[in-house]
């Protein structure tokens, strides 16, 4: 009976070890599983796939590690938005600056750059004709030299007035109009006395007044620096205008004497 007991101790003994080395067992794996667990989540938590959120790109948000881009995308339109607003902001000031020097320019320094541009426009104009209808060859080449004098001086004034914000006219006014058109119905001798005595004299003095007084009533140095450079080329023309009417009064008194008419009679 005895030996029986201490088996059957022995046997409840063996039992018990057993089973505290069972739990023990599955204690230590249960702590494994734990540690696996935190290792994977250091390294980024398993979505529904099975892929680590850092398996895909930045900004992951959806089951397949697809990117989500909208934090980029919202600074790219934001920078967009900021270099489309610039450019109109730039038109806006660079059209503000021109508007500040326009300012700046006396009533003076604006009518001497208009004075000069519809001074040129007119020779430019009545030189045209000349070259057209005029069968003198000295009416011509003053004509030809009008035409490119003229024609640089105003790209000249036009420069100056772009810089200072100032709009030039852009046709002639009605006085000078009205005296192309009474150059266009003439023909022949009487159109050549009438550009020379018109376009080469009286226009060139007016011109040349109105620079001399530019020159001095002129507040803006480019302004005032423009007019001092157009004066001598004036000066020149009004010289050559006047040869040209000497030389067409001489012809126009020998065709009275020949004819015993006066000049009056041939037109």
């Amino acid at each position: 009976m005895q030996k029986k007991q201490v088996l059957k101790s022995l046997l409840a003994v063996s039992a018990v070890a057993a089973m505290l080395g069972s739990f023990g067992v599955q204690a230590q794996n249960n702590a494994q599983s734990a540690q696996q667990m935190s290792q994977h989540g250091s390294q980024g938590n398993p979505n529904l796939t099975g892929k680590a959120a850092n398996d895909g790109t930045v900004g992951n948000t959806d089951s397949q590690g697809k990117e989500d881009r909208s934090g980029q995308v919202g600074s790219s339109s934001a920078a967009a938005t900021q270099a489309g607003a610039a450019a109109p902001a730039t038109a806006a000031a660079a059209a503000g600056a021109k508007g500040a020097d326009a300012a700046k320019l006396t009533k003076a320094d604006k009518k001497a750059l208009n004075d000069m541009a519809l001074s040129n426009m007119a020779e430019i104009e009545t030189a045209k004709l000349a070259l057209s209808k005029s069968q003198n060859q000295e009416v011509k080449t003053f004509a030809q030299q009008m035409i490119d004098d003229h024609t640089k001086a105003q790209a000249e004034v036009a420069a100056v007035a772009q810089s200072k914000g100032v709009t030039l006219p852009t046709e002639l006014d009605a006085k000078h109009k009205a005296k192309a058109a009474m150059l266009e119905k003439l023909n022949g001798e009487a159109f050549d006395r009438a550009y020379t005595k018109q376009s080469g004299l009286a226009d060139h003095k007016a011109t040349h007044a109105k620079l001399k007084k530019g020159m001095s009533a002129a507040k803006d140095p480019d302004v005032k620096a423009l007019a001092t450079k157009m004066t001598p080329v004036v000066e020149q023309h009004l010289k050559s205008a006047e040869q040209m009417t000497a030389a067409q009064g001489r012809t126009a008194t020998g065709h009275s004497g020949a004819t015993g008419k006066t000049d009056s009679g041939n037109k």
